[in-house]
């Protein structure tokens, strides 16, 4: 899955969590930040309240965390 179908029974910000868990396990972020809320909503085309919450189920996931005004990054695995 590559796109957020708003016609879907699934709510948005579970397949958006999916794809960043998708592109996360691919190692796409493993040298910066994940894209801005700004950049994965015009990506998306979904609001901000989904990509928020998606955000903090990949956060809850332990695959995340948020560093204040300086984005949202993957969590090192040793």
């Amino acid at each position: 899955m590559t796109e957020v179908d708003l016609d879907a029974p699934e709510p948005a910000y579970l397949q958006l969590a999916a794809i960043l868990r998708a592109r996360i396990s691919a190692g796409e972020f493993a040298t910066g930040p994940l894209p801005s809320n700004r950049t994965l909503r015009q990506e998306y085309g979904i609001g901000e309240f989904a990509v928020s919450h998606a955000l903090r189920v990949l956060i809850d996931e332990g695959l995340i965390y948020s560093v204040p005004r300086r984005g949202y990054y993957v969590v090192r695995r040793k």
